[in-house]
């Protein structure tokens, strides 16, 4: 058995250029296997390649550059399905928007990742609930919630959202306009929005788990088969 594909001058190059010539930065290597790995990913990444970097020079430390690892190994994996096709950032950068707008077949939805920092167990609804406000209308949206270390059971979507719709039930408008929200209703038509949440985890054994909660209250649902591709991409081995 082969082992995993060298990294060829035009990946060096790609990845000096992402990084800003940080060949010393902790994410060279993982670019460098990933890039090397995936013939789609390396097309994806020098596709985007001013937006990547932008992001990266941006993240000012250790945290920041984290979430932009999550989204381009969310990204990494989606395109090792061959039925996939990822537009990044297709709302505009610096817009209000998803990360990713993917087709599969005859679908079309919008994924949009954050990286929860800590403990999951503690994280509670913050990290999902600052995300609705980037879900468009119209269309099939899902979130990506990226965990560390620990299995994707660590964090549970379906207590998140249940919490935050007693909170909008009990009309509790300050908590929702101390968010960004309008108040209560505002969010409900937020979460309206939202047709799934994947947890995705990468254990320190390089494993990955995913999970996946649909919203039943969704007024445009994830598409079934879409939502089972993509949990196939996120729970892949290396």
């Amino acid at each position: 058995m082969s082992g995993p594909a060298s990294p060829s001058p035009t990946v060096e190059r790609l990845v000096r250029y992402l990084l800003d010539g940080g060949e010393d930065d902790p994410l060279a290597g993982e670019l460098l296997a990933w890039l090397a790995g995936s013939a789609r990913f390396r097309t994806f990444a020098d596709t985007n390649r001013d937006k990547i970097r932008k992001k990266l020079r941006g993240a000012s430390d250790a945290d920041a550059r984290r979430d932009v690892r999550a989204e381009l190994r969310v990204a990494e994996r989606l395109l090792a399905d061959r039925r996939v096709g990822l537009a990044f950032e297709a709302y505009g950068s610096g817009r209000p928007g998803p990360d990713f707008t993917v087709t599969l077949g005859g679908d079309r939805f919008n994924l949009e990742v954050t990286r929860l920092r800590g403990d999951p167990a503690a994280a509670g609804f913050g990290g999902l609930l600052a995300k609705l406000r980037q879900l468009p209308p119209s269309v099939a949206n899902g979130v990506v919630l990226a965990i560390d270390g620990l299995d994707a059971n660590a964090y549970d979507a379906a207590a998140a959202v249940g919490t935050l719709r007693a909170w909008a039930e009990a009309m509790d408008d300050a908590l929702f306009i101390a968010r960004g929200f309008a108040g209560a209703r505002a969010f409900r038509d937020r979460l309206a929005r939202l047709g799934a949440a994947f947890v995705f985890a990468e254990l320190a054994t390089g494993e990955l788990r995913a999970t996946a909660w649909t919203n039943p209250e969704a007024r445009i649902a994830f598409p079934g088969r879409s939502l089972r591709a993509c949990l196939a991409c996120l729970r892949a081995g290396d």
